[in-house]
């Protein structure tokens, strides 16, 4: 495989990682970006998951810290159920939102490894690989951001209903749904 053509391939596969494929990873984005609609703020929320879960996943590919893989998809699907519930309790971004989302960017990484392991990671391309991959994941993270941003919150955000019509509402059905997996994923 040459250099381009991987970097193309990892790129590809970070972004469908997310975007169709990472439901859990849709949801935990949709919740950073419910709490506080501002752009640039849920931008900077999703840059710092990326920064934990670029650290994390390359010290799990690497095989510097091995996690068990069953504690971290229960700990993927708590994470989206504790920042859904934060939506819902607060009304405004939590001064230590920033740390539980580099937290739980560390948590989501280790499982963004598992997945790259089963697909193989080239030796010779290591870097280059988690880079891309990476960068994917970045691009479909921001993908869900913006069309989070031009189908609800530039339309609606300003409404007086938003918070009990679009927040709270929607937040639920993620906090649900983060909870059956949370069950189900203690029990595989």
């Amino acid at each position: 495989m040459n250099i381009l053509s991987g970097i193309l391939d990892y790129l590809y596969l970070g972004f469908t990682h997310v975007i169709p494929l990472g439901w859990d990873h849709i949801l935990f984005i949709l919740c950073l970006f419910f709490l506080n609609d501002k752009i640039k703020i849920v931008i900077l929320q999703c840059s710092v998951f990326t920064i934990a879960h670029s650290l994390s996943l390359g010290l799990t590919a690497a095989g510097i810290v091995f996690p068990n893989t069953q504690y971290i998809e229960v700990m993927i699907a708590a994470s989206i159920l504790f920042t859904a519930i934060e939506n819902i309790l607060y009304r405004k971004l939590n001064p230590f939102r920033l740390i539980f989302v580099f937290i739980f960017g560390l948590i989501h990484g280790m499982g963004f490894a598992t997945a790259l392991k089963e697909i193989g990671i080239p030796k010779e391309q290591f870097i280059s690989t988690l880079l891309s991959f990476n960068i994917g994941v970045e691009l479909g993270q921001l993908t869900v951001i913006l069309i989070a941003y031009f189908t609800i919150s530039k339309w609606f955000s300003k409404k007086t209903w938003y918070l009990d019509r679009i927040v709270y509402p929607i937040s639920s059905i993620i906090a649900c749904i983060a909870l059956y997996w949370t069950i189900e994923r203690m029990f595989l």
